[in-house]
C-alpha cells in the first residue's frame, strides 16, 4: 500500500472558495483504493459547517516550536471519515477561528498556513501515518517541501517521502518581507536567495514548494506551457523554465455524482442524452420563470458563472455587452466579486429587465438550474489554469463560448460547420471584437442550423470529464515517483 497525504486549505464537503476545493474532495475518491491509502489534511476552521464539526473525532495534542516564538504553540489533531477517505484537521484556534478560510490581510494569512506546513510534518509521526507523497496544493502548503528539505531533512520519519507541488492558480503565491519570513520559519539566512525562496526582495512560499518539491503539476496541459512565458508566469516563468522537465499538466476532472443532469434533484426536469431537447427546454422556462424574466423557450439563453474579477474576461464583456443582449438573447449572471463588475450586470438589468437577470450571490442550486437551463456558458478569460464551469456546462448540454487559453482550450472542441466536429465555440485573441464575433456566429448557429446545434450537445454530453481519467494519470505519476 502507498501513502499518499493531500495537504491543503480547503477541501469540500468542508471549506469551498473555488475549484481547489473540489480537486482535493473529489481525486482522493477516484484514487485506487487497493492501491493507494489517500488521505487529506486541512486547517480546522471554526466556519466548517457544524454538521461535520460536530462528528470530527479528537485525536492529540502537542505543542511544537513555530519559527523564533520562545513558546510551543498547540497543534491539536481531529480526525473524520468522509465517502470513505480519512481527512485530518489542524487545530490551533488562534490560527483558524475566522468566519472564512483567508482573511485578505496578506501578512496574517502567511503566519496562519507557515503554521499549518510545520504543523502537517510535526502531526504524521504522533498519528504513525507514514506518507511515500505529500500532494501539496497551491501557496498555502508550499512551504511544506520547503521544512522537508531544512527542518526535517535529518527526521528518519521522512526517509524517502517525496512531494508533488500543484499550481492551481499561479496568480497568488503567498509573497511577503524576508525578516517576517525568518521569524515565522526560523530557516537560516542562506534559503532566501534568489535561486531559493527569494523574490524582488522578499519571500515567497509558493517559489519555496516550485523549487523544492520532487515534481511540479499544474491542472491543464496548456497552462503547464503558458506559465513557462512571462505573459503567464508571474514572475516565476524562469523557474518553471529550469524545471520543465519535473512540471506536467493534468486536466481537473469533475464529479459525475454531483453533476449528473439525470439524477440531479436541484434543477426542475432531469434529463440525460435521449430526452435533452424536451427537457432543457422546460428548465428554461421554469427558470425564467423563478428569475422573472420573459417565459419564452425560444430565447437564447447566455450564461456566467464565475467570480466577477478581471481574470475572467469580463472586462471584454464590459465593452460589448450592449451587442450581446438583444432581443432575442437572455443574459443571466451568477456570481460575485468586484465591484465594478457586480454593478455592470446590476445596472443592465435595470436598463434590460426583460434581457438580463443580475444575481451577484453564490448560490449552488441556482448554479444547477442555470446548467440545465441555459444555451450557451461564456467563459472569455485572459488565463484560465483549467475550469470546471465548462466541463459542468457540456455535462448540462450547454454550449461553452471560451477564449483558447490554459484548461478552456484542451477541453472545449471549437464547433467545424463543415466537418461536423466541435463540442464549443472558441476565440483565441483577448479581443471584444472577436469574442462578440464567435458569440453572433453561436446564435446563427442555434437560430439557423438546430439540428447541428443539438448534435454540438449532444457530443459535448457524451464527453467523459469525470475524474477517472486524470485519477489514471495521477496514480502513474505516483507510482514513477515512488519507484514501485
Amino acid at each position: 500500500m502507498k501513502n499518499i497525504l493531500f495537504a491543503a486549505s480547503e477541501c469540500v464537503p468542508f471549506i469551498k472558495t473555488g475549484g481547489l476545493a473540489d480537486v482535493c474532495g473529489a481525486l482522493p475518491q477516484y484514487l485506487d483504493k487497493n492501491e493507494f491509502d489517500v488521505r487529506v489534511i486541512m486547517p480546522y476552521y471554526t466556519c466548517i459547517p457544524s454538521k461535520y464539526r460536530d462528528q470530527f473525532r479528537y485525536v492529540c495534542h502537542f505543542y511544537m516550536d513555530y519559527g523564533m516564538r520562545p513558546v510551543g504553540f498547540h497543534v491539536g489533531i481531529m480526525e473524520y471519515e468522509y465517502n470513505g477517505i480519512k481527512f485530518y484537521f489542524v487545530d490551533n484556534e488562534y490560527y483558524f477561528k475566522c468566519d472564512k478560510p483567508y482573511t485578505g490581510d496578506t501578512k496574517w494569512d502567511i503566519e496562519r498556513f507557515t503554521f499549518f506546513c510545520k504543523a502537517v510534518l510535526a502531526m504524521m509521526p504522533v498519528i504513525g501515518f507514514k506518507p511515500d507523497i505529500i500532494h501539496c496544493h497551491d501557496w498555502q502548503s508550499a512551504l511544506i517541501p520547503v521544512f522537508l528539505h531544512s527542518t526535517y531533512a535529518t527526521h528518519d520519519f521522512y526517509y524517502g517521502t517525496k512531494t508533488i507541488m500543484t499550481i492551481h492558480n499561479l496568480k497568488f503565491q503567498g509573497i511577503w518581507n524576508i525578516d517576517t519570513f525568518k521569524y515565522n520559519t526560523g530557516l537560516p539566512g542562506y534559503m532566501f536567495t534568489p535561486d531559493k525562496l527569494e523574490f524582488k526582495k522578499d519571500a515567497n512560499m509558493l517559489k519555496g514548494g516550485l523549487v523544492y518539491a520532487d515534481y511540479i503539476t499544474t491542472v491543464s496541459e496548456t497552462y503547464a506551457e503558458e506559465i513557462k512565458y512571462p505573459f503567464y508566469g508571474e514572475g516565476l516563468d524562469g523557474l518553471l523554465r529550469a524545471r520543465s522537465w519535473s512540471l506536467r499538466g493534468i486536466v481537473n476532472g469533475i464529479d459525475y455524482n454531483v453533476f449528473n443532469p439525470s439524477t440531479d434533484d436541484a434543477i426542475y426536469a432531469k434529463f440525460s442524452t435521449k430526452n435533452f431537447k424536451a427537457k432543457k427546454a422546460i428548465n428554461k422556462t421554469k427558470l425564467q420563470e423563478e428569475l422573472g424574466l420573459p417565459v419564452d423557450e425560444n430565447k437564447y439563453m447566455i450564461a456566467i458563472i464565475s467570480r466577477l474579477t478581471d481574470q475572467k474576461g469580463l472586462d471584454l464583456v464590459n465593452y460589448v455587452i450592449e451587442r450581446i443582449v438583444d432581443e432575442h438573447t437572455q443574459f443571466v449572471v451568477i456570481g460575485t466579486g468586484d465591484p465594478r463588475y457586480e454593478n455592470l450586470f446590476r445596472h443592465y438589468q435595470w436598463k434590460y429587465p426583460d434581457r438580463v437577470s443580475a444575481n451577484i450571490l453564490y448560490s449552488d442550486p441556482l448554479a444547477h438550474k442555470l446548467y440545465a437551463a441555459a444555451d450557451a456558458m461564456l467563459m472569455p478569460s485572459l488565463f484560465e489554469p483549467c475550469g470546471l464551469t465548462q466541463l459542468i456546462s457540456l455535462r448540462y448540454g450547454t454550449i461553452p463560448i471560451v477564449r483558447e487559453t490554459g484548461g478552456l482550450k484542451d477541453t472545449v472542441e471549437p464547433y467545424n460547420e463543415f466537418a461536423g466536429t466541435g463540442t464549443g465555440f472558441s476565440f483565441s485573441n483577448y479581443n471584444a471584437g472577436d469574442m462578440l464575433n464567435v458569440i453572433n456566429y453561436s446564435k446563427k448557429v442555434y437560430y439557423d442550423y438546430r439540428d447541428e446545434w443539438d448534435k454540438m450537445v449532444l457530443r459535448g454530453m457524451e464527453k467523459d470529464f469525470s475524474w477517472s481519467s486524470s485519477a489514471k494519470q495521477y496514480e502513474g505519476m505516483y507510482n514513477w515517483l515512488i519507484g514501485r
